[in-house]
């Protein structure tokens, strides 16, 4: 151990964010306390920090919090292969899962107080009993209690006085542009939805992807309802002014509707919305005007046969000066009393009495640039506002000296546009200046939350802002139907010979695969499994036929071509791929990464692609502070197996056990490295 350099230390991951992107911005000026970090810190000129693949949240996250590479680790993916079935998969946010040893066990060990705050690798549940270790959620990437709290979901209502009744339909796939007027409701589409999964509603993953919809790339098809309502003159409200109109919003899976009042300001403008409980109540539960968008609204929700308490935020998004017609967003609901992923449970309290609610995320509408600008960006700003209000104050009251902390803006909005930032005028898409401006404001939104904790570096912390990988906007429209990381990818397999699947009485591919006729098939992200005889009950390939079988599927993958491109980067057996820090039990047999401009935005390629204006998937480093040198530029090259040990010596505690990395002591003030 090493005489401590500093005594307190903020880590500030902020998932998907883009060095190459960044330093963009800084050049326009764009990003001021960003910069205010990078004069007073040390890092690369380039802001990069590399990372092994799999640029994949888990894997990273897990990385950064204990100094070793995924073979050490384990966690490989989103998901961990399932030890029988080929084409099924288990959740792999879960430290028990975890091989190695955290650094903030050891620094609770140590007798600091530290705190974890939705770190989505291998956090929870904490593997710690040392009461000084406190720990909140990380069982899922997108928002504390995401996974588990919601009680009703994001809803768009339509009011029209030509509306005959109120219509409601559940859960309906957000695929026709929910910020437009609906007419006709869809009918619910039976597909995979991605996003129940990145929630943790299921454990377990069975999904065989024959389209780019089946995955990845459906992230933002989410489930939303969607309500029509009639438009009527108020009737048996127990206090509604004269001229009053009203309609309902349906909540609650269609149990519970709620009526409201459409209300005229004095010069008989219709002006306002009134969000009422029940027509028996004088008071409203919120009252909304046009683009004033509104915070934490509690409501009565039943969930599960259960009475439970929600907040959500709603927008009123248009309203007809005569009353005859409304359209209103409803953010998802969620369980203001949910704290079992706070330990100690003393600490959500603590939180909600004086910070204020967990705020829901966005959910739905990327493909919808209204959305994106007036829902979207709005609530992931009340978001990443509340967790920069709650870390401020748990730092001034709680005197932790050590927060590792993660927020997940920039990766979640990634996910739902940042594919739509090319202009491609082939597809009828003309819309990428609109969405590249719409990332912008993703990046000015996290310099202004990274800015809530500069007055932290007049206090003799030291600060360290990095991510687990960027985000890229994707050259290619069209990508292989390979390298998927949630599902079974089947189409390039079956191409190649490798999977066969199962026919309707028309020849056309089902989603079942013929395990009678299948030797390998690729799973998750990058990995190919060999049906193997006497390991798997499905089993046709004999163990001595499998070595000559991997040289087949790499000369195929390596051959294969879309649109006259190779698609295949890197090919390799499991034990080659120890060179790049993965492989493993817990990989294929073979491991892929798919070829820059093919790939999509962040998890199938290898660390360093790049994508158009200016994306990449590098991570992000930026390192400001107590102990550290103040406007540097490190030579050194600085990986993510590297942050861990640097801040064990920094606070002068033992490196976690099986750490691999080494400490940036280039970037460090007392080091006596001179440049060449």
């Amino acid at each position: 151990m090493s005489t401590p350099l500093t005594k307190k230390v903020l880590l500030l991951g902020v998932d998907g964010l883009d060095p190459r992107l960044t330093s963009k911005f800084l050049k326009e000026g764009k990003l001021p306390n960003i910069q205010k970090y990078v004069e007073r810190g040390a890092q690369r000129d380039n802001l990069q920090l590399i990372c092994t693949p799999p640029t994949i949240t888990p894997p990273l996250w897990t990385t950064l919090a204990t100094g070793a590479l995924p073979i050490t680790h384990g966690i490989t993916c989103f998901w961990r292969q399932d030890p029988v079935h080929l084409d099924t998969a288990g959740y792999n946010l879960d430290s028990r899962l975890c091989h190695a040893e955290a650094l903030w066990n050891v620094t609770a060990e140590a007798g600091m107080k530290t705190l974890v705050w939705h770190w989505p690798g291998s956090s929870w549940p904490p593997t710690s009993q040392s009461p000084n270790l406190h720990v909140v959620d990380g069982t899922q990437p997108t928002m504390i209690n995401g996974g588990v709290a919601r009680v009703d979901l994001e809803k768009i209502v339509l009011a029209k006085d030509s509306i005959t009744e109120v219509t409601y339909k559940p859960a309906a796939v957000n695929n026709t542009g929910a910020g437009c007027v609906i007419e006709d409701l869809p009918e619910i589409e039976d597909s995979f939805d991605v996003n129940s999964i990145l929630g943790g509603d299921s454990m377990s993953m069975r999904n065989i992807i024959l389209s780019q919809a089946d995955g990845e790339d459906g992230i933002d098809a989410v489930k939303l309802d969607l309500c029509n309502s009639p438009i009527k003159d108020a009737f048996g409200w127990a206090d509604a002014p004269e001229g009053a109109k009203e309609f309902y919003v349906v909540t609650s899976k269609g149990l519970v509707r709620r009526p409201c009042l459409i209300l005229k300001n004095e010069d008989g403008i219709y002006d306002r919305v009134a969000y009422y409980h029940s027509k028996k109540d004088t008071e409203p539960l919120a009252v909304l005007k046009k683009d004033e968008y509104v915070v934490d609204v509690v409501d009565d929700m039943i969930w599960n046969e259960e009475h439970v308490k929600g907040n959500r935020n709603m927008l009123l998004m248009d309203l007809a000066e005569d009353g005859s017609m409304v359209r209103l967003w409803l953010s998802r609901a969620m369980n203001i009393n949910y704290d079992h992923l706070f330990h100690p449970r003393s600490l959500f309290q603590q939180v909600v009495d004086n910070v204020g609610h967990v705020p829901p995320n966005p959910t739905s509408g990327g493909t919808d640039l209204e959305l994106v600008n007036r829902v979207i960006l709005p609530t992931w700003d009340v978001a990443a506002q509340w967790q920069a209000d709650a870390l401020n104050y748990l730092i001034d009251e709680n005197d932790y000296q050590v927060i590792f902390s993660h927020i997940h803006n920039v990766d979640a909005m990634g996910h739902m546009f940042w594919f739509l930032g090319k202009d491609r005028p082939e597809m009828g898409s003309l819309h990428g200046k609109e969405y590249q401006d719409a990332i912008e404001q993703v990046y000015l939104q996290t310099d202004r939350y990274l800015g809530r904790f500069l007055h932290y570096l007049d206090e003799d912390w030291t600060i360290m802002i990095f991510s687990d990988h960027g985000l890229l906007t994707p050259e290619e429209e069209e990508k292989p139907l390979i390298g998927d990381a949630f599902g079974c990818n089947v189409k390039v397999m079956e191409e190649l010979g490798f999977t066969v699947l199962k026919k309707d009485e028309n020849g056309n591919d089902i989603k079942e695969i013929d395990w009678e006729k299948t030797r390998a098939v690729a799973t998750r992200g990058g990995q190919i499994y060999i049906n193997l005889k006497g390991k798997y009950p499905t089993g046709i390939v004999d163990p001595e036929d499998k070595y000559e079988l991997e040289r087949e599927i790499i000369d195929g993958l390596y051959n294969y071509r879309l649109n006259g491109k190779r698609v295949i980067s890197v090919a390799m057996r499991n034990k080659d791929a120890i060179v790049l820090g993965t492989g493993g039990p817990e990989c294929g047999d073979v491991l892929y990464w798919l070829e820059e401009g093919v790939n999509r935005l962040h998890g199938d390629a290898l660390p360093m692609v790049e994508g158009v204006n200016d994306t990449s998937v590098t991570p992000i480093f930026i390192a400001a502070g107590k102990g550290l040198k103040s406007g540097y530029n490190s030579p050194r090259i600085i990986r993510q197996v590297d942050m861990t040990p640097t801040v064990a010596h920094m606070l002068g505690v033992r490196m976690p056990k099986q750490c691999e990395g080494a400490v940036a002591y280039q970037i460090l003030e007392d080091a006596t490295y001179v440049e060449e």
